[in-house]
């Protein structure tokens, strides 16, 4: 080679190694600057009506927490997957999450057939997993924290109310997996154990939209109240439209209707008796912020806030509490200081720290004619009871 040639690939060499030297080191520096929430959830399916304003207070969260530096410095970004609300579409957004995407975390509402397919997963990934669905309780893992509801939370503020207003018998509808059968079983047995009667329980597939045979048992049976456990969404929507349209005047309660699927069911939802942890009308300068907010970041195209899309929204800031405790996203570091941290949010003050689950405040209220829920009673810091005593 002549000292001409050698000289030039010399320095194309030393070209090409300050242009890939400064190159390489930025692939792996994005990584390790960032940290992925990844959001499996139901786009389509039961869920769908629910779904979008789940992101949406995710995407707040996000925004407001990279607005402030981030999670130790390190920005936040959202990984959201359809589960299509059932198993099968969950084994594979979960699958796609933790082991493609590698997600530092899952922050999710689901249905709990979705959640019971994914749990395996999560466990085999070892990936902190915040569940933010109310749900029917008593569902354990080591990797899993749960921000919602569960029926020893739920149920009495409905029964009870029904008791005061006189109703001895009652009908009970559900949707037929884990969900509308667990929170239905708990509910008869407080029925019972209160001295009410309870003169049918039937399901339905996750995705009726068919109810004219169990109403028609419904009317043949007469109750002073129903009491409905359905898949969160457009089951609500079906059941509660043919109800109405049957003429069925019993005192109604329902157990899996939030705030913003009601507003979707205009005037079909006026009287429903409903028991959540949160509703817009939260009288507390933390609840207006938020409101105010997601007003703010998505105007008219915002969804209802409700009590499926709150605890998403609260479980983004416990995830980057429990973090900046430990000093790490390192799985098993920011799983011990889940349990450790607090939220002050929309809903109040929120610890998971009652066997992975939290006490929380909880309402009684009646779906107005617009749409809106009356807030009748408050109970303050309701446990969660026994849920998962072998987990510490």
């Amino acid at each position: 080679m002549s000292r001409r040639n050698l000289l030039a690939g010399t320095v194309l060499a030393g070209v090409l190694a300050a242009a890939l030297g400064a190159a390489l080191p930025t692939m792996p520096a994005f990584a390790a600057d960032t940290v992925t929430i990844g959001i499996p959830v139901g786009l389509s399916g039961a869920n769908s009506v629910v779904a979008p304003s789940v992101v949406q207070s995710a995407e707040l969260a996000v925004e407001e927490i990279n607005a402030k530096g981030g999670i130790l410095g390190k920005t936040v970004k959202l990984e959201v997957a359809d589960d299509a609300s059932g198993a099968a579409g969950a084994q594979k957004a979960f699958d796609s999450l933790i082991f493609q995407k590698k997600v530092d975390v899952l922050i999710s509402m689901e249905t709990s057939a979705a959640r019971n397919a994914g749990l395996p997963i999560v466990n085999r990934g070892k990936t902190p997993y915040i569940y933010t669905s109310f749900y029917e309780g008593r569902s354990c893992s080591p990797y899993m924290y749960v921000n919602a509801w569960v029926p020893d939370q739920q149920v009495a503020p409905i029964v009870d109310y029904f008791k005061d207003k006189g109703a001895k018998t009652y009908f009970l509808i559900g949707s037929d997996y884990a969900f509308g059968r667990g929170m239905l079983a708990f509910t008869k047995s407080y029925i019972e154990k209160i001295g009410g009667k309870v003169v049918g329980d039937e399901y339905a597939p996750m995705d009726a939209t068919d109810w004219t045979a169990i109403l028609s048992k419904v009317k043949a049976a007469n109750p002073d109240a129903i009491i409905t456990s359905t898949a969160g969404g457009a089951p609500n929507v079906t059941l509660t439209k043919q109800l109405r349209a049957a003429g069925v005047k019993a005192l109604y309660g329902n157990l899996a209707v939030d705030e913003g699927t009601a507003k979707s069911m205009g005037a079909d939802a006026e009287g429903i008796y409903i028991s959540g942890s949160y509703f817009t009308n939260i009288d507390t300068p933390a609840n207006k912020a938020f409101l105010a907010a997601m007003d703010k970041k998505f105007g008219a195209g915002l969804k209802t806030p409700n009590d499926l899309s709150v605890p998403e929204y609260e479980a983004v800031y416990a995830y980057k509490a429990a973090v900046e405790k430990a000093g790490t996203t390192d799985a098993a570091k920011v799983i011990r200081a889940l349990g450790e941290v607090s939220v002050e949010g929309p809903r109040g003050t929120i610890t998971m720290n009652k066997q992975r689950h939290a006490p929380l405040t909880m309402y009684l209220g009646q779906v107005q004619a617009d749409g809106g829920v009356k807030i009748l009673s408050t109970f303050k810091d309701v446990d969660p009871g026994e849920q998962c005593p072998k987990l510490k």
